[in-house]
């Protein structure tokens, strides 16, 4: 189970005792104020606990839904504007507005672990908001795969997520051409 320094402190009292329990196998220092029961932890659940407030986006989540079979170099997370800039070089942060920031985020497994993410529906309307951004073949291999699967998406769902974006009709039009 991965814990925060603040979650090792209540389990284990002090400094002194988390520090006993490395030395003995017990507990593994993962990250700055990340620790955990087992030696190995995977990279997404660690950062999801480093950052509670951020959501897997873009790259990170299409790769974990099956949208592409390319395996992201870097995590991708949302954070709300005016956040703290995240300085690990291993993630690659969003900026998003507050008010959109939590719309279509799921609570997913992975290898054990809870993290925040967005859902397919809303996945879809950060592809297409990021269209210039992606290289080109990466956008047309996620856009077919959406295209494939759009029996299986909340459409109504997609229509209420976009009504809350600015430029809401440069988003419509950008659906209604490339997926519907």
């Amino acid at each position: 189970m991965i814990l925060t320094l603040k979650q090792c402190m209540e389990k284990y009292g002090s400094k002194y005792l988390m520090q006993k329990a490395i030395a003995q196998g017990r507990l593994f220092r993962l990250d700055r104020g990340v620790y955990s029961d087992k030696k190995n932890e995977s990279e997404m659940a660690v950062i999801s606990k480093k950052y509670p407030h951020a959501v897997f986006t873009l790259n990170s989540a299409f790769y974990y839904y099956g949208l592409t079979d390319s395996i992201p170099e870097k995590c991708y997370l949302a954070t709300r504007r005016g956040a703290k800039k995240i300085t690990d070089s291993q993630i690659v942060q969003k900026f998003e507005n507050s008010d959109i920031l939590y719309l279509g985020t799921v609570q997913v497994e992975y290898n054990g672990a809870s993290i925040t993410m967005y859902n397919r529906e809303r996945l879809l309307l950060e592809l297409l908001r990021n269209k210039n951004s992606l290289p080109f073949d990466y956008y047309k291999e996620i856009l077919l795969n959406y295209r494939l699967a759009v029996q299986d998406l909340d459409l109504q769902l997609i229509q209420d997520y976009i009504q809350k974006y600015p430029k809401a009709a440069m988003i419509e039009q950008a659906l209604q051409l490339e997926v519907l």
